[in-house]
């Protein structure tokens, strides 16, 4: 959002899924927030500007210290390399299709699910 952190990707990975999971929406402020693995990440500046939230169950929450846009999440143990990127955080259209629908056994109850989409109440099996 400040511009403090930029980055730039080679490619996406082919899923991508809007994350319902508590954790998910508390951090992202939203009803879910929406990931997509990319390959070739190089963080072009900012990257000392990183902070990460380590949850109790050891997955990790990246976001900018000066003013806490909320990047993207890693399982634990992951490299910084092996981030999930939240896909609003790119300044241009980027081409990637949300297949899913994760964790919904968590999702708001003002929160209605795509139909359209595969569900999966956990994550993906």
């Amino acid at each position: 959002m400040c511009g403090s952190v930029r980055f730039s990707v080679e490619s996406f990975g082919e899923k991508a899924a809007n994350c319902h999971c508590t954790m998910c929406r508390k951090f992202h402020g939203a009803a879910f927030g929406t990931l997509v693995g990319v390959k070739g990440l190089s963080w072009l500046s900012g990257k000392d500007s990183l902070q990460e939230f380590v949850a109790p169950n050891g997955s990790i929450r990246t976001f900018c210290s000066t003013c806490g846009s909320s990047l993207g999440f890693r399982v634990k143990g992951e490299p910084l390399e092996r981030i999930e990127l939240a896909i609003a955080t790119f300044d241009v259209d980027i081409p990637v299709k949300i297949d899913a629908e994760i964790y919904t056994g968590y999702k708001a109850n003002w929160c209605a699910l795509r139909s359209e989409l595969t569900t999966f109440s956990e994550g993906r099996q």
